[in-house]
C-alpha cells in the first residue's frame, strides 16, 4: 500500500474517530493486512464487528464511514464537490422535480430566496448524531434517490424537505419561522414523523398518514366496498384497522333463509388476500388488523384463525386480529362465570338494537351490560353458553403462537371518548394506540344520470385516520426542549390533515372532521437509564405519571393556541373538550390546569383527538433512541432483516446505564410495565402500543393474572405478546 493511500486512510479515521472511545490503530492494522483491496465497505465491517457492551463508540465510527460514502454519491450524482458535502439545495429541488421525484409544489411555494436561507441554516454537524444502523436505514428506506435508486438527497436535506412541506400552507410571514423550528426539531432529533411522512414528504406520491380504521357493516355492498377502499389505502402505504363485529355469524339467515350465512371468516380469508397481493409501494407488505367482539358467535374460529395447525381453510395467517373485550367478560373470566354468544344481526332483528352500540358508562354498570342480560334472558335469541375462562384460554394460547389477538377493552375506551356526542368507538387500529369515533359508510342508491352516466351514492361513515409523530424523551426531555419541540410538533401534525392526498373521499372528510393528530412518545427506556431509575421501581412510575402529564398539558395548550389561529375542529361543539368534562374525568385540578380548561372552552381546540403512543420501532432506530415505552430487548444484540445483520447496544451504553438496560424486556417484570402505562395513561386520550414481553414456558395463570392487572388499572389496549423460546435468567415475576 503506498504512503498516498496510508495518509488516505489516517485522515479518514483521525475524522471517523475524533471524540470517540475507539482506537483507529485497529482498523490501520486491518486496511495493511489487506493491501489495495480495501474498500469502505470493508472498513465500515470492520468497524462494525468491534462494537459491543464495552465498545459502543464503534457504532457511531462506522457511521462516520457510511457518511462519508453518502457524500461521494450526492456529490458524483448531482456534480459538485465532495469536499464541501452538501450541495446546493435549490439545485437538488430542481433536479428532483425535474426527474419527477419531488413534488412542483416546492418550487412553486417556496422563492430562491427562501430556498437559500433554508440551505444557509442546515446544519451538516448533526449528522454525526446518527448511530450506524440508524443512518443505514434512513439512507436505505427514506431518503430521495432517483428511479434508478442512485443517491441524491442527504440526511440533512430530507428533514428540510420534510419540514418545508408540512410548512407549505402556512402564512407566508410566518412560514420560513416554522419551516426552521420543524428542522431544528428534526435534525436534533428531538422528535420523528411517521414513517408515510418521512417518505413521502415532498415526493409526487404516497400520503403522509400511518394508518386507518374501517368500520363494515352487515351487507355485501358493505363488505366488497370495504375490500376496495382497503386495497386502495394499502397500495398507499397505510396500515388497515378492522372492525368487522356487526357481520353476522356463521349460520344466520340471509333474506330470512336459516342457515345460509357462512360467517365472517371468509370475509376475514378475503382481506388476507388483499394484504398479500396489496403492498404498501414495493416498502412493505400490506398489514390489516380485523377486530371482533367477544360475544360473537364466530369468536372461537376467530380465535383459531392464526394457529399452525387445524383446517387451512380456516386460517388466515397474514392477517392480525383483534379481540374486542367488555368489562363484563373480565368480570366472568374473574368469577369463572359462563359467558354468551350470539349472532349480531339475529339481535338486531329481534331485540331490536344492536349490542356492538353500547357501552357502560360506569365501571361495573351501564347500558351494554343491560342490553347483554336481556339478551341472555331472552327465550327468542339462539344463544350459546361457553365458560368464560374458557374464552380467554384460547386468547392466550393464540397469543403465546401467534404474538395476538391484540385486546380492545372497549367500556374503558368509550367511557373515555373525546367525542361522545358524535359516535362510538368500536375498535382500534393496527398498533393499538388509536380510538376515535367510527362509523360504517351507507351505499344509498345508484343513480343514472341524463347523460348515461351511472352515480353511486353513500353517506359516509367516520373513517378514522392516524396521523403520528412522536418526542424522543432521551434527547428532548434532558435537553429541556418540550415546550419548544411540541408547539412545533402539533402544528406540523395538524399541517398534515390539510396537505395529505387520501385514495378516499371518507377519509378526508373524517379527517376533516375531527382533525385528529397522535402525538405520541418513545425513548422511555433510554431516559430511565439517562436518570438512572430501574424499571421496577415506583420512581420510574411516578415519572411516568409527571412526565406524561406535562406532554399532556403541553399538548393541550399547544392545540387550543393553535384554535385561535386556525379555529377549532367542526365537531368541537358538545364534545369533552367543550363542556370541560375531559378536564374533570382526567382530575386535573391546580391553577395551570383550571385556566386551560377555561381557555379550551373559550377558545376551542384545534385537534379534537391529540396524543397516542405508537411502537415507531423504525423511527426509533434513526433517531438512536429506544422503541416507544418498550424495554430494550437486550444491552447488545443484533438488529436481523432480511439484507443485513447489525450490532447494536443500548443508546448511551455505559458503566453507569448497564444496570438500567441489563433488566430487559423478557427479564422485567411485566407488572411494572402495566402499572408504568397506567400512570401514563390516564393522561393518553387515546392509548398505547404496549407489548406484554413473556417467556415461551410462561404458566397461563400468570399471563392471565398481567391481563387481569392491565384491565383493572385501566389500560385501553394490549399489543402484542411477545414470546420467547431462550432461557430467561432472574425471570422473577414468572415465578410468582
Amino acid at each position: 500500500m503506498t504512503t498516498a493511500i496510508t495518509d488516505q486512510w489516517t485522515d479518514l479515521l483521525d475524522e471517523a474517530t475524533q471524540g470517540l472511545n475507539a482506537d483507529k490503530e485497529l482498523l490501520l492494522e486491518k486496511i495493511h493486512k489487506n493491501d489495495s483491496e480495501v474498500t469502505m465497505d470493508h472498513v465500515i465491517k470492520w468497524a462494525l464487528e468491534n462494537i459491543d457492551e464495552a465498545n459502543p463508540d464503534w457504532t457511531f465510527v462506522a457511521s462516520r464511514l457510511y457518511l462519508q460514502n453518502l457524500y461521494e454519491k450526492a456529490a458524483a450524482n448531482r456534480g459538485y464537490d465532495a469536499n464541501k458535502r452538501y450541495g446546493d439545495l435549490y439545485e437538488l429541488i430542481q433536479l428532483l422535480t425535474k426527474k419527477g421525484i419531488y413534488t412542483e409544489g416546492l418550487l412553486h411555494t417556496y422563492t430562491r430566496d427562501d430556498i437559500d436561507y433554508f440551505a444557509s441554516i442546515i446544519e451538516p454537524a448533526r449528522d454525526r448524531l446518527f448511530h450506524y444502523l440508524g443512518l443505514f436505514t434512513l439512507a436505505t428506506r427514506y431518503l430521495a434517490t432517483d428511479h434508478n435508486k442512485d443517491t441524491f438527497e442527504l440526511p440533512q436535506e430530507r428533514w428540510m424537505i420534510i419540514a418545508m412541506h408540512l410548512m407549505q400552507q402556512e402564512d407566508p410571514a410566518y412560514r420560513r419561522q416554522y419551516v426552521a423550528e420543524a428542522y431544528w426539531a428534526l435534525s436534533n432529533l428531538y422528535m420523528t414523523v411517521a414513517t408515510p411522512t418521512m417518505t413521502n414528504a415532498g415526493k409526487t406520491h404516497g400520503q403522509l398518514s400511518s394508518c386507518f380504521i374501517e368500520t363494515v357493516d352487515d351487507s355485501l355492498q358493505s363488505i366488497y366496498d370495504s375490500n376496495t377502499g382497503i386495497a386502495k389505502l394499502s397500495k398507499n402505504g397505510g396500515g388497515i384497522g378492522v372492525y368487522m363485529g356487526k357481520i353476522r355469524s356463521r349460520g344466520s339467515s340471509i333474506k330470512g333463509f336459516k342457515g345460509m350465512s357462512s360467517g365472517v371468516v371468509p370475509w376475514i380469508k378475503q382481506l388476507n388476500n388483499t394484504a398479500v397481493s396489496v403492498d404498501q409501494l414495493g416498502t412493505r407488505k400490506g398489514a390489516i388488523a380485523i377486530y371482533l367482539d367477544v360475544w360473537h358467535a364466530d369468536i372461537e374460529a376467530f380465535l383459531d384463525l392464526k394457529l399452525n395447525n387445524g383446517d387451512e381453510r380456516m386460517r388466515a395467517h397474514d392477517i392480525f386480529t383483534g379481540v374486542c373485550l367488555p368489562d363484563y367478560f373480565m368480570e366472568q373470566v374473574e368469577n369463572r362465570g359462563d359467558w354468551y354468544l350470539f349472532d349480531p344481526h339475529e339481535v338486531r332483528e329481534v331485540m331490536g338494537y344492536s349490542l356492538e352500540d353500547f357501552y357502560d358508562e360506569d365501571k361495573g354498570d351501564g347500558s351494554w351490560r343491560a342490553r347483554y342480560l336481556e339478551c341472555v334472558a331472552s327465550a327468542k335469541l339462539t344463544k350459546r353458553a361457553v365458560p368464560a375462562i374458557d374464552i380467554m384460554k384460547r386468547i392466550m394460547k393464540s397469543q403465546l403462537e401467534s404474538g395476538t389477538p391484540f385486546m380492545f377493552y372497549r367500556d374503558e375506551v368509550n367511557r373515555h371518548n373525546n367525542n361522545p356526542h358524535e359516535g362510538m368507538i368500536y375498535c382500534s387500529n393496527l398498533c393499538t394506540e388509536i380510538t376515535q369515533n367510527q362509523s360504517p359508510t351507507e351505499f344509498l342508491e345508484e343513480v343514472t344520470e341524463a347523460d348515461g352516466t351511472i352515480v353511486q351514492k353513500y353517506k359516509p361513515g367516520d373513517y378514522v385516520v392516524c396521523n403520528l409523530s412522536s418526542i424522543n424523551l432521551g434527547r428532548a426531555v434532558p435537553d429541556g426542549v418540550l415546550e419548544r419541540l411540541i408547539q412545533i410538533q402539533v402544528r406540523m401534525l395538524d399541517n398534515v390533515i390539510d396537505i395529505n392526498t387520501l385514495p378516499l373521499k371518507q377519509t378526508q372528510l373524517t379527517n376533516r372532521k375531527y382533525r385528529a393528530i397522535g402525538l405520541g412518545t418513545f425513548g422511555w427506556h433510554h431516559l430511565l437509564a439517562k436518570n438512572n431509575m430501574y424499571w421496577e421501581s415506583d420512581e420510574a412510575v411516578d415519572y411516568a405519571d409527571r412526565l406524561y402529564e406535562t406532554i399532556a398539558y403541553l399538548s393541550i395548550k399547544t392545540s387550543m393556541e393553535l384554535s385561535q389561529e386556525k379555529g377549532s375542529y367542526p365537531a368541537f361543539s358538545g364534545s369533552k373538550w367543550q363542556t370541560g368534562q375531559y378536564f374533570t374525568d382526567k382530575g386535573y385540578t391546580g391553577e395551570e390546569w383550571g385556566q386551560l380548561k377555561r381557555d379550551v372552552a373559550t377558545s376551542g381546540i384545534r385537534n379534537g383527538y391529540l396524543m397516542a403512543v405508537a411502537p415507531n420501532s423504525s423511527t426509533s432506530m434513526i433517531a438512536g433512541s429506544t422503541a416507544s415505552i418498550d424495554p430494550v430487548f437486550q444491552p447488545f444484540y443484533f438488529e436481523e432483516k432480511k439484507d443485513f445483520k447489525i450490532p447494536v447496544t443500548a443508546p448511551d451504553l455505559n458503566h453507569n446505564t448497564y444496570n438500567i438496560y441489563r433488566r430487559s424486556a423478557y427479564i422485567v417484570d411485566q407488572r411494572w410495565s402495566v402499572r408504568q402505562n397506567a400512570a401514563r395513561q390516564k393522561h393518553i386520550d387515546q392509548s398505547i402500543s404496549f407489548n406484554i414481553y413473556v417467556p415461551n414456558t410462561i404458566k397461563a395463570s400468570v399471563l392471565l393474572d398481567v391481563h387481569l392487572q392491565a384491565w383493572r388499572e385501566g389500560l385501553k389496549t394490549t399489543y402484542y405478546v411477545r414470546s420467547t423460546a431462550n432461557d430467561v435468567e432472574e425471570c422473577e415475576w414468572c415465578e410468582s
